[in-house]
């Protein structure tokens, strides 16, 4: 009997889970529309979202919770990895290699000293613990180098960017890892001399092992981006292709958590192998991957604001806090506009690439929980909390840096594919403004000279008002030709087919192509408005829509492309 019921508690608890779910994932999409409404990235949304319903909020979503569903962060960052190492082409880092090590170290060593020199010096002043203050103020100065990719990737592909302000950020922030790990590996294990919690002897031996660790992640990433790229080159089904590529991530991301690397990391080499191993077969891939991730991104994003617990907060934490993101805030662009001035970059990366580098994310929340394992309660309290309260308020104001920095870059829509133009315009924008039109009395053979004279095959029969009264096409007039004794006596109107379908100038483009495609219509006519008033204003060819819109993806690809990262 205590057996079924705990069964059915069980079944209880597994629905419950799976409904928090679903309102983490819709709630979470709700929020982002509405947030996209007003201009601000989707990713605020999320996060929203996620302190509404969580321990800060409702306390819908339980930190029992969020660790019940912890694999599903592990997955995301997984993905987001993955994807991240898909544009990490090797013709990039052979072109700006020099340029990108130089501004990864100088914006993340600066944020390490701002954040290190601010943080000692507040709790110095506050507490007069030397040993504690330098422990403290190492530890977190370590932790704020860290750039967290998911939110910023994220802003980069809702707006669809593409540049070299783009290119550099992917670079850096996929790169941000390695380094950070490394000044956590000095940081803590500096601090635990300080403290007395380890042998002088510990800091060669803790960055040993994090280079050691750094090298295993990249080799496990390397080894099976191999092993898929043998797999896909020989499969042409594309289910199978994303079920063997989410399982390749999948073991990786299961491989990283067993030997203890880093996810993204190891991840990351997965995609760069595979992209640059086999770059045309994984194309469709990424592509496909990229289709599947939205709702497991937005979980990952709800989870991030539903983690946080803003109560019994002292006030040197919420002083710690402040410094921290300014000072690191202050470091990201100083450093990154050194780097990037000493290289030689673009003036495009020097003036804003800093403002895409202050999200910060499940590294440093990563890092404080290791942290916390190696020091007593008066330093792991402190840096659990400044680290997740800093993630919270970066992860929101986080993206809005990362919109500004890429508008004023110029890079916004630069990587849009033909269905997301064809979203964007209205039938107005790609129509004929002026076809070739056929008044209603003109003679047939009068039509026939039009005809020689014109390249089009779909002519608009006009009255003397210029309203469509009916079409003529190539096709249709063709039987005519047949008898040469009633030609003389027809007119445009005698010949012309009824008109069936028509649009407005103001109608989406995008419903207008797929109702032509629906009915298999070549041309369409345009008339000013649907009150009865057939004026003819235009003609909609679907042909010379879709060239018009394959030209114009490729022109702004071709101009983000020519935005070189020589010195602007």
């Amino acid at each position: 009997m205590n057996s079924v019921i705990n069964a059915n508690i069980g079944e209880i608890d597994h629905l419950n889970l799976l409904l928090l779910l679903g309102i983490a994932v819709f709630g979470g999409t709700v929020g982002a529309r509405l947030f996209h409404k007003l201009h601000f990235p989707q990713i605020i949304g999320y996060i929203i979202i996620g302190l509404i319903i969580g321990e800060s909020g409702l306390k819908l979503i339980s930190g029992s919770i969020i660790s019940t569903v912890e694999p599903l962060n592990y997955f995301a960052l997984g993905i987001i990895g993955f994807m991240i190492g898909g544009e990490l082409k090797s013709d990039i880092f052979k072109k700006y290699g020099k340029q990108f090590v130089a501004i990864l170290l100088a914006e993340g060593i600066a944020a390490f000293i701002l954040v290190g020199v601010s943080t000692f010096l507040l709790t110095y002043l506050f507490t007069g613990n030397l040993k504690l203050s330098v422990a403290l103020g190492v530890v977190l100065g370590a932790i704020s180098s860290a750039t967290d990719p998911a939110s910023t990737i994220q802003v980069l592909w809702e707006y669809k960017t593409r540049g070299p302000l783009t290119t550099a950020a992917i670079a850096v922030v996929a790169l941000d890892d390695a380094l950070a790990l490394s000044l956590y590996a000095f940081g803590t294990s500096l601090a635990g001399i300080l403290t007395g919690y380890h042998a002088a002897s510990g800091v060669a031996a803790a960055i040993g092992l994090a280079v050691y660790k750094l090298g295993i992640a990249l080799l496990v990433g390397f080894v099976a981006g191999l092993v898929l790229r043998s797999i896909l080159v020989r499969i042409h089904d594309r289910d199978s292709a994303l079920t063997f590529a989410v399982g390749g991530v999948l073991l990786v991301i299961g491989l990283s958590l067993t030997l203890d690397l880093d996810i993204i990391l190891s991840s990351m080499a997965l995609g760069l192998t595979l992209v640059n191993c086999a770059p045309r077969r994984s194309q469709e891939t990424f592509e496909v991957i990229k289709k599947f991730a939205p709702p497991i991104y937005v979980l990952f994003f709800v989870l991030v604001g539903a983690r946080l617990k803003i109560e019994n907060m002292s006030y040197l934490t919420w002083l710690l806090v402040a410094a921290y993101i300014l000072c690191r805030s202050v470091g990201k662009i100083s450093g990154a506009y050194l780097g990037a001035t000493l290289s030689n970059a673009r003036k495009t990366v020097r003036k804003y690439l800093g403002l895409c580098l202050f999200a910060q994310g499940g590294v440093a929340i990563g890092l404080s929980i290791m942290a916390s394992q190696r020091f007593d309660n008066r330093i792991s309290s402190m840096v659990i909390l400044v680290v997740a309260t800093t993630t919270f308020i970066v992860q929101l104001i986080g993206p809005i840096f990362v919109k500004s920095g890429v508008k004023k870059a110029g890079e916004i829509g630069m990587n849009v594919t033909e269905e997301d133009l064809i979203k964007t315009y209205t039938v107005k924008d790609v129509m004929d403004a002026a076809p070739t039109s056929i008044a209603q009395d003109l003679p047939l053979q009068q039509i026939l000279e039009v005809f020689s004279t014109s390249d089009s095959v779909y002519y608009p029969v006009i009255d003397s008002q210029s309203r469509i009264v009916g079409i003529i096409t190539i096709a249709g007039i063709k039987e005519m030709f047949a008898s040469q004794k009633i030609a003389g006596w027809l007119l445009a109107c005698d010949v012309a087919e009824p008109v069936l379908d028509k649009t407005m100038p103001n109608k989406p483009l995008e419903e207008a192509m797929e109702h032509m495609s629906r009915y298999d219509l070549e041309n369409m006519p345009v008339v000013a408005s649907d009150d009865n008033n057939d004026e003819l204003v235009g003609v909609l060819d679907y042909r010379m829509v879709n060239r018009k819109i394959s030209a114009e993806v490729l022109h702004r690809r071709k101009v983000a492309d020519g935005m070189t990262l020589a010195t602007g």
